[in-house]
């Protein structure tokens, strides 16, 4: 086990999740890899963890499956606590609330916010025994100010503010830390569809975000240097503000 602890990254095949895990990796973490169905991606990122000196468990669950959670994670808990869970796993399933379809909005739901609660519940358990442990959301501006076309993951990542803030407080007094990261319009699978001609004019900077300007963010709020932050969002959008 590497001296700095474990680190267990949801959603980590690909993207934003990746790239944190790369990064968490670099600061010394050993990675819980969290992934759906990807397992050739997975395994690549995960070699690329473990060349920088440090383990890599793969785990294939899907965060929204409650018994699928409980039977990758319990028999790990039972031998360590991750220091640091990073909740990235999401996606996007945009349609005008007039045409959204109950499935269209309960599978973002399902995933963001369910997804949340299923592999959260155990580890911040684990994290509360240990007295230490750190906990990142992975949001979004459209939880914060709300984007047409996206009621449904706005809903979810807006209720996700409104977790990371409650449970900041009620486990801080057993120094586990609870904080999320704020992403906007960044170069990602999920905006390749998207006309950038009409997303770059609403970023003051004036060009999209990185995957690797994320995990920066994630990576300092997970150090030593990040020891009194607790039930804050951060956001990192270019000053982009819906």
């Amino acid at each position: 086990m590497s001296t700095r602890g474990i680190a267990l990254v949801t959603g980590a095949s690909k993207g934003i999740g990746a790239a944190i895990a790369l990064e968490l990796a670099r600061e010394g973490f050993d990675i819980w890899l969290n992934y759906g169905r990807d397992q050739q991606v997975a395994a690549q990122v995960a070699a690329e963890i473990e060349a920088l000196g440090v383990a890599c468990k793969r785990l294939p669950f899907d965060v929204a499956d409650g018994e699928a959670v409980k039977a990758a994670l319990e028999p790990l808990l039972d031998e360590a606590a991750p220091f640091v869970l990073v909740n990235n796993a999401g996606f996007a399933r945009d349609a005008l609330l007039l045409w959204m379809t109950k499935e269209e909005w309960r599978d973002v739901l399902a995933v963001h916010l369910d997804g949340f609660y299923n592999v959260t519940k155990p580890v911040v358990n684990a994290m509360v025994k240990a007295r230490r442990g750190r906990i990142i959301n992975i949001v979004s501006t459209s939880g914060e100010s709300g984007i047409p076309g996206q009621v449904n993951y706005s809903a979810a990542k807006a209720g996700l503010i409104g977790a990371t803030r409650s449970l900041a407080a009620e486990v801080a007094k057993r120094n586990v830390l609870v904080n999320a990261v704020s992403p906007g319009f960044i170069d990602t699978e999920m905006l390749k569809d998207l006309p950038k001609e009409r997303i770059l004019p609403m970023i003051p900077l004036g060009r999209l975000g990185t995957v690797e300007e994320v995990a920066g963010l994630v990576a300092f709020l997970a150090s030593d240097k990040a020891t009194y932050i607790t039930g804050q969002v951060f956001a990192v959008n270019g000053g982009a503000h819906m």
